[in-house]
């Protein structure tokens, strides 16, 4: 017996030890698992709690004209900034925001302060009072429900907030509302991220004051930030768009996107037009740098990663120094036509230039008279739309010739018509005459009578007409082959396509055909006599030539990255012959006796080609008292050389008389195609002779 129990120890020994044995197997495996399989997750969790990548703005893009003048740069100017750690308390940000408020004045203080702010400052320097706020008796309630610390330390504060009064807010000095709005300029970010304080208006000695200061202001630092710099002043501003202000940052609908593209909430970005439509070529790539901290959020150390890229350059199709002149013609236009005392409603007038082969804007101007005073409106000339009047008749034309109703030489009695009790007629009678002639003399009766026979009908004196109301959507198809009624595609956001008339009573399709129903924007109407111009390719309008490297030098665009080329939206579904015919009636219009535009440029020693128009029209502005006055719209359409094109134009002048044409509409255009021609021989007298190198006289 004593032998058998001897036996049995060895054998409970050795299945200890080999428990034991599986025991440190798995422990081992474990930590192979560990070391090996996660080893590298572990360590980037480590390093993720002790480093944090932070990024920090660069200049924004510069915007040059088509020939390499800075259109929109950057100034640099002085900023003052604050990091703060991700351990820094409320308490220690008071403390340096009321050290910096004697070292700087920040403007208009109590504007840019909240409610909100207000409150939470009002907390901090009354702790007190504002522990009385929530009893003892609400804080053991919510204990008693099993809230945890930090839940109740957050219901405590809200009620805090709610509970204080007005009374408890006019404790607060006026001085120290600066602080306050210090505050909020502090805290507006994210940790370890640079927030601005004040960039603009930072004067010498504030810079230099708070420089010598910065050891005793933690997290404080001065440096150079830059502001959007619109070189030509309001000159084609509204076009331009607007960059967002320190204070604004990312536009709250749009957080999300920025957000996800490594935006921070404070960086100004794009907020409308080009700046906006272009806000990622603009923009540029951040600089990266490492704030290497310990294991309380302080920064041990900064290491920079990459010194980021300034924002790529946009060179635009617009001629800067032809847009200034257009701009100042339709203002002196406006003016005089004014003082005539026929035009109260006048307030407004377009133009678009661009050559018509490429499509590309050289000028997109806009005024608005407000209060006395012109106001920039070039973004009109895509976002409001206006009936155009006989401008539009070499659509209809053309449309006759599609639809089989004309043929070339085609004859027509121009006479009145009586449609039941309605008399519709020209503005003077014709009598027989072709499509030329039509267009030349620009006669209503014979856009009426093909109209009448796109719709199927028959006219018959004094009796009703009857029309196939199919015969809008005929008509409106072959318009908007030449842009009119659709987008035209150009590149910014927020273009209207026009406005149809709803109704299809016969005679609303008489008025579509001489431009009096359906309304157009001013870049429509310059696409479509831009389509005409150079033989049918109806061209999408281009702002933007190319995009651009940053400049090396501070002065010339940087290498090309990208060239935009010209886009054909589509080729007319006509014969060449039907808008050369178009073509021939537009040379008469301008170059021949008896044209509507004849006398303002029969002497033009570019030979231009266009079509006028005058639309009766019911003012609509901001004038509410005038709404329902009666009015004209008075339009051109045109391009030079007549025979071989290389410039296209548009003259829209909304409300311009309520008397008899006052032919603002061909003065413009007179002046803006001779500013053209001018400083297009100005510009070839000043090149260098290839021969010789000199510059010609």
């Amino acid at each position: 017996m004593k032998r058998k129990k001897r036996a049995q120890v060895p054998i409970r020994l050795n299945v200890l030890f080999f428990f034991v044995f599986l025991l440190f197997s798995a422990l081992i495996l474990r930590l192979g698992v560990v070391q090996i399989v996660y080893g590298e997750d572990y360590r980037r969790e480590v390093e993720r709690t002790q480093d944090e990548v932070v990024s920090t703005p660069v200049p924004r893009g510069k915007i040059y004209d088509r020939f390499g003048q800075v259109i929109v740069d950057n100034t640099p100017q002085k900023a003052i900034t604050y990091t703060r750690s991700k351990t820094t308390q409320p308490e220690e940000i008071l403390a340096v925001a009321r050290k910096l408020a004697r070292y700087i004045d920040i403007p208009d203080a109590e504007k840019k302060v909240t409610e909100r702010d207000m409150k939470d400052y009002w907390i901090l320097t009354h702790p007190k009072e504002a522990k009385q706020k929530v009893n003892e008796q609400e804080r053991k309630k919510l204990a008693d429900q099993g809230w945890t610390q930090k839940e109740i330390d957050k219901k405590v504060y809200e009620w805090t907030l709610e509970r204080i009064t007005k009374q408890d807010l006019a404790q607060i000095s006026k001085s120290e509302l600066e602080v306050i709005a210090i505050m909020h300029e502090m805290q507006s970010g994210y940790a370890l991220t640079p927030q601005t304080v004040k960039s603009k208006g930072v004067t010498d000695r504030e810079y230099a004051v708070v420089s010598e200061h910065l050891s005793e202001l933690p997290g404080v630092n001065t440096t150079v930030d830059w502001d959007r710099k619109y070189v030509y002043d309001k000159t084609f501003r509204s076009v331009l768009g607007s960059v967002t202000e320190e204070d604004e940052g990312v536009p709250r609908e749009r957080l999300d996107y920025f957000l996800a593209r490594d935006y921070s909430r404070n960086d100004r970005v794009g907020k409308s037009y080009l700046e906006m439509q272009y806000e990622e070529v603009l923009h540029g790539k951040k600089a990266k740098m490492k704030n290497v901290v310990d294991k309380s959020g302080n920064v041990v150390s900064v290491e920079p990663l990459y010194p980021g890229e300034p924002g790529k350059d946009l060179v635009l199709t617009i001629d800067a120094e032809l847009q200034q002149q257009v701009e100042q013609i339709i203002e002196q236009e406006i003016l005089a036509t004014k003082r005539k005392g026929r035009s109260p409603l006048l307030d407004r007038a377009f133009v678009v230039m661009m050559n018509p082969k490429t499509g590309e804007v050289l000028a997109m101007a806009g005024k608005l008279l407000q209060d006395g005073k012109f106001v920039d409106f070039a973004i009109g000339n895509i976002t409001s739309a206006y009936a155009m009047g006989s401008a539009v008749k070499g659509a209809t034309v053309l449309t006759g010739f599609q639809t089989g109703v004309l043929h070339p030489n085609t004859y027509i009695k121009d006479e009145p018509l009586y449609i039941k009790d309605l008399e519709k007629k020209s503005w003077k009678t014709m009598g027989t005459i072709n499509e030329l002639t039509a267009l030349k003399q620009s006669s209503n009766v014979y856009m009426f009578k093909t109209a009448i026979a796109i719709g199927g009908g028959v006219y018959r004196p004094h009796q009703p007409l009857h029309l196939n109301p199919a015969a809008f959507t005929t008509m409106r198809h072959y318009f908007s082959q030449f842009g009119l009624g659709v987008k035209t595609g150009i590149d910014l956001p927020n273009e209207l396509s026009g406005f149809q008339g709803q109704s299809k009573l016969p005679g609303f399709l008489l008025d579509l055909a001489i431009g009096q129903y359906d309304m157009y924007t001013p870049m429509q109407m310059a696409q479509y006599v831009s389509t005409i111009a150079n033989g049918g390719y109806r061209m999408k309008p281009l702002l933007v030539k190319e995009i651009r490297e940053p400049s090396a030098d501070g002065k010339e665009p940087g290498r090309v990255i990208k060239e935009f080329e010209p886009v054909v939206l589509n080729r007319v579904d006509m014969k060449t012959e039907y808008i050369e015919r178009v073509r021939e009636g537009f040379r008469r219009v301008m170059q021949e006796p008896g044209g509507t535009a004849y006398s303002y440029f029969a002497n033009a020693p570019y030979k231009p080609a266009g079509k006028t128009g005058t639309a009766e029209a019911f003012y609509d502005g901001p004038i509410q008292s005038r709404r329902q006055a009666s009015t004209y719209n008075l339009t051109l359409v045109g391009y030079a050389p007549y025979n071989n094109p290389e410039v296209s134009f548009a003259v829209v002048v909304p409300w311009a008389t309520q008397g008899n044409s006052d032919g603002i509409n061909n003065r413009i255009g007179r002046r803006i195609l001779d500013a053209y021609f001018e400083l297009k021989m100005k510009r070839t007298a000043a090149q260098p002779d290839e021969a010789t190198g000199t510059v010609q006289p």
